[in-house]
């Protein structure tokens, strides 16, 4: 009868795997089944203090809202990320990061590098959630140009922590195949398709230093830096450095 057991085990194991798949592939919302419906359940998720995934412009990011101490501090947890190590926040118009970041540079040019793969950083201020992104006085604002993430932070009317959507260091995700290792520990899964197939889609949105009025610094490439470079210096600005 023993010869039986190890086989049965297998079964157990294997019965068990598909109950866990099973629950993983509950939380995957298809956002064109009806992209309305999944902007208000994404909305009611973080408002409750979950952390979900969702697509941008670039590639797929893991969300919180920015004013939670604790769904901030569960995403650092779900993607290992060392803590004192910063993190960027999604709003929707071009108004909102007058409220949360000290503005250097003419809404003209904001409006030339956004909606897009663009994170603008500038010096925070007193609005800002105290505990988030503490150990610095910089802020970097996001607006993707992505229907869904830019209807979102509009409806809970509060900026997002985003963040991409993988294990710290580990490579970024075009589709949400790419992070299923996270899925357990996600609220829900926002699925918005396939974002991108190159290489350069990977690298994500281009980070500027925009904090020291008149000059700027490009602290990531990332897949718009020709562009971003090129409206920057049409603005006047120098690269600081130089």
């Amino acid at each position: 009868m023993s010869r039986f057991i190890p086989h049965f085990n297998y079964i157990k194991a294997y019965i068990l795997q598909l109950k866990l798949l099973r629950k993983a592939m509950s939380k995957i919302i298809h956002i064109k089944n009806d992209p309305i419906a999944a902007v208000a359940l994404a909305a009611e998720h973080l408002k409750n203090g979950k952390v979900i995934a969702v697509p941008t412009d670039t590639i797929y990011g893991i969300a919180a809202m920015v004013q939670s101490f604790e769904a901030v501090q569960d995403l650092y947890t779900i993607k290992s990320r060392n803590p004192h190590k910063p993190i960027a926040i999604c709003v929707s118009r071009i108004e909102d990061i007058q409220k949360w970041a000290k503005v250097t540079v003419p809404n003209t040019l904001l409006n030339d590098l956004l909606p897009g793969p663009v994170t603008v950083v500038f010096h925070r201020t007193a609005a800002l959630n105290p505990d988030f992104n503490s150990t610095t006085s910089l802020i970097g604002l996001r607006i993707p140009n992505h229907q869904f993430i830019c209807q979102l932070a509009d409806r809970v009317g509060s900026p997002l922590a985003l963040t991409s959507a993988n294990i710290s260091s580990e490579q970024s995700s075009l589709s949400v195949n790419e992070f299923e290792v996270l899925w357990p520990k996600l609220d829900l899964v926002f699925d918005g398709g396939v974002i991108g197939e190159t290489k350069a889609s990977r690298l994500g949105s281009t980070v500027v230093n925009l904090s020291n009025q008149g000059y700027y610094k490009i602290i990531r490439n990332g897949s718009a830096y020709e562009d971003t470079v090129n409206t920057l210096q049409k603005y006047g600005l120098k690269e600081e450095g130089r």
